[in-house]
């Protein structure tokens, strides 16, 4: 990683943003402790944090890094792993916002030319990006040594309108926060406008329903022993772009990525914290974007409540595609904070999972929510206790 990459990391996790995760993480464990740090070890295994991606639009097709898992199996033999994110993302600039707030006594519109040229006029950048999207990933896991495994990830998405947002007003009102000018545009549409000094796109309808993204190849490495109860994983991975440069599939581009994995497993408690590094080869559209290193840090909680199921807390901070290059924008060009939140559930040889995710802070380069299911095929787990 470079000196950058680490100074970024360094410098953000003594933030008090990271502070108040921290609190938050703390209360979770000290909560786990308090009601099952005297039971006895139940037979049940850790599988490691949530294997969840970012969803986040603004640099969505670039390679990120999934948490390493706990869990592992026998030399000669492979899992089979599905995961399917779905995300609503109503992000906008402060001028885009009054906006629309100016408009929603009018009531409810479909967003069309006159729109994009009222929000060209407005001073400065802005941008709008309203939409849903759902990715399924699919993962082989092959293990063929003691301490190497290969897998590889096919991946598919679609984007749409989508249906979450009657909900997501349905909670802010209900919770007294701000509807950020969602009231003046109509309900489940797709709009995607920047009017960015590197950019200006203007799509009232996704440029494709969905199709393949580029798949990604890694190598995964156990063998580093730590003493007592400390583990470490260390792993590396390229994306592929096997049918080059398609709007919202694929940048093009290879990305090439490293990631070591920090764990601490007790009888019912386990820790984790995963530090990497992607070799981001840039992208064409919707903005141009330069070739960089972009450094993602996730911290992690598990708890095992039985022999079957699995609580998961964690938290997830990662730099912006954007540079000054691309915008002056603030809000586009700060770092992604997202916690997520979920559980495990195994039978017998199948692992379910469920996660959601909520982004914080910087709430404007990040989905409004998202979620995870995920369905595990493990014939001969190993466990890690």
């Amino acid at each position: 990683m470079s000196s950058g990459a680490a100074a970024w990391i360094v410098a953000r996790c003594t933030g008090p943003r990271v502070r108040r995760w921290a609190a938050v993480l703390g209360f979770a464990v000290a909560s786990g402790i308090a009601t099952g740090g005297a039971m006895a070890d139940d037979g049940g295994m850790f599988y490691g944090m949530l294997r969840e991606r970012d969803l986040t639009p603004f640099g969505y097709l670039r390679l990120d890094m999934r948490p390493a898992y706990a869990v592992t199996i026998e030399p000669g033999t492979w899992a089979l792993e599905f995961n399917l994110g779905y995300q609503n993302t109503w992000a906008l600039s402060e001028r885009v916002e009054d906006y629309l707030t100016s408009l929603a006594p009018s009531g409810r519109r479909t967003l069309g030319p006159a729109d994009w040229q009222a929000i060209q006029a407005l001073p400065g950048e802005n941008y709008l990006l309203d939409m849903e999207g759902a990715t399924l990933d699919a993962t082989v896991h092959y293990k063929f040594s003691s301490n190497w495994t290969a897998y590889l990830i096919v991946s598919a998405a679609s984007y749409q309108g989508g249906f979450l947002d009657s909900t997501i007003e349905s909670f802010h009102r209900m919770f007294g926060f701000s509807t950020f000018g969602r009231p003046a545009v109509r309900r489940n549409d797709f709009n995607l406008l920047y009017d960015l000094r590197s950019a200006q796109v203007m799509q009232f309808a996704p440029p494709t329903d969905g199709g393949l993204l580029d798949p990604t190849v890694g190598l995964h490495y156990v063998g580093w022993k730590l003493p007592g109860r400390w583990a470490l994983a260390l792993e590396a991975a390229a994306k592929i772009p096997v049918s080059g440069e398609r709007r919202m599939l694929s940048t093009g581009h290879f990305d090439y990525g490293a990631q070591a994995t920090l764990q601490w497993r007790g009888i019912r408690h386990a820790f984790y914290g995963s530090l990497s590094a992607v070799d981001y080869g840039g992208a064409e559209w919707p903005v141009p974007e330069e070739r960089r290193i972009i450094p993602t840090l996730v911290l992690g909680y598990e708890y095992r409540l039985t022999a079957s199921t699995n609580l998961n807390v964690q938290a997830y901070l990662s730099e912006s595609v954007y540079t000054r290059k691309q915008t002056g924008l603030s809000e586009l060009r700060g770092a992604k904070y997202q916690y997520s939140v979920g559980f495990r559930r195994r039978f017998d040889r199948l692992v379910f999972t469920f996660g959601f995710t909520e982004n914080v802070q910087n709430i404007d380069n990040t989905p409004d929510l998202g979620f995870q299911l995920g369905l595990a095929y493990v014939p001969h787990p190993v466990a890690a206790r």
